[in-house]
């Protein structure tokens, strides 16, 4: 079998994928992207039917293409791949598609790797592996497949349709489960939703966008979390032209709260007695937001409307004052579980000594331990924004950039050694 080479191997054409191609370019880095299905897959077909981006469309893009919408607008997903799709035309990226990667592995005796995939043999001196946070959903090992109640898991759900006829549980707090929950509410259904600890940001405030005030209070930039919020969910949505989530005042709209799923016997499911400290530490980050809002704006002397109703929170619900601790499914009428409950990362095809005991990346910026492979697009890679569009764009530009340098001391050494083996004149 032929073995194709290339200087850098791109795994993955998702908004990572695309980044680092742009940037390889532009320092002249020979390259090559390879994508099991399409460009931008994941948000085509492991996304629900309504899901639009959780940030308006002139901030989360690329700083070379807008999206072809009001920038205030939040682009639906189908928009949202059809974007990369553009891009990787617009940069002229060299992505193959329909190409899966098995493994990959160090060449024995040599400085590169050996990458075997469902179509050749390749032979690469690096390795991107810019296949994101989303590869492998979690599935919290609490109710038995046997337990005859339908389970999947929000990368599975497309809209209230597919579901069997009943009330539905979404169990999870962030962005995906606030927004399932609220769409199969507003389908008729009645939906409880398991709320674990979470951040939520004001979807606008003082007439600018969260993502702004985020980022003029430095927020995107700060490069460590801080330790014991690993597992904070960010609860915010685009959906209906964007909104601020208050569980409050979805609990007042007919969803159900209950506290963290904690245990499963013979029909009936436990919830911790957690829920109104999950929701009051919401609380406290919501309005931290904004105070420090009002704070910059004092500050900078801008004129921007107050909004002192922002500052008050709505009535404690009674699933709040009075929490349901257990659940008997059937008696309630639960059809189906939806699982947003995150993903984890998934490196078994990539066979190098530079993860720890959990399968997670050691690395700094992007850069890991093992020399010549790079990781992009994972959560606080350099700083808070690395998962999100911009923030993958100049995180490859950083990456880009410690390639390119290695190149350039290795061709030194190329040219330092020919040289020398240049018979003599005389």
């Amino acid at each position: 079998m032929s073995v194709e080479k290339i200087d850098t191997l791109v795994v993955g054409a998702g908004q990572a994928g695309i980044a680092m191609s742009e940037h390889l370019t532009s320092n002249g880095v020979p390259h090559l992207v390879l994508e099991r299905k399409r460009i931008a897959e994941r948000w085509r077909s492991e996304r629900w039917d309504s899901l639009v981006a959780n940030g308006p469309a002139w901030h989360d893009r690329f700083p070379n293409m807008e999206f072809k919408c009001d920038p205030d607008a939040f682009p639906g997903k189908e928009s949202v791949a059809d974007y990369f799709v553009a891009y990787a035309e617009m940069i002229k990226a060299p992505v193959r598609t329909g190409v899966e990667v098995k493994r990959a592995h160090r060449t024995k005796g040599g400085a590169g790797f050996q990458i075997e995939t469902s179509d050749s043999l390749i032979e690469a001196d690096r390795i991107v592996a810019a296949t994101g946070p989303f590869q492998k959903p979690v599935f919290p090992n609490i109710i038995p497949d046997d337990a005859r109640i339908p389970q999947i898991h929000s990368n599975a759900y497309h809209n209230p349709a597919q579901l069997p006829d009943g009330a539905v549980l979404v169990i999870g707090s962030g962005a995906s489960g606030v927004q399932i929950a609220d769409e199969l509410q507003r389908s008729g259904r009645k939906a409880y939703l398991s709320v674990g600890p979470h951040h939520r940001p004001p979807r606008s405030y003082r007439g600018r966008d969260y993502c702004w005030w985020l980022g003029v209070l430095g927020k995107w930039d700060i490069q460590a979390m801080e330790p014991g919020l690993e597992h904070i969910a960010i609860s915010v949505s685009g959906a209906y032209g964007g909104y601020s989530v208050d569980f409050r005042r979805l609990a007042e709209q007919g969803i159900t709260l209950v506290g963290m799923t904690a245990a499963y016997q013979d029909g009936i499911l436990r919830f911790a007695s957690d829920l109104a400290k999950n929701i009051a530490e919401g609380d406290a980050n919501y309005l931290s937001v904004l105070e420090g809002a009002d704070a910059f704006a004092e500050r900078h002397g801008l004129d921007l409307p107050e909004e002192q109703e922002a500052h008050m929170l709505a009535p404690d619900p009674d699933c709040l004052t009075n929490p349901i601790l257990e659940m008997d499914l059937a008696q309630e009428g639960i059809a189906a579980i939806i699982w947003a409950t995150g993903y984890t990362v998934d490196y078994s095809w990539l066979e190098v000594d530079t993860f720890d005991d959990n399968g997670r990346p050691r690395h700094t910026r992007g850069v890991s331990e093992e020399p010549g492979i790079y990781f992009l697009g994972l959560p606080w890679l350099s700083r808070r924004g690395s998962s999100f569009i911009w923030g993958v764009w100049h995180d490859a530009r950083f990456i880009a950039d410690q390639i390119a340098i290695q190149r350039s001391y290795l061709n030194y050494h190329n040219k330092v050694q020919a040289r020398s083996q240049k018979p003599s004149s005389r």
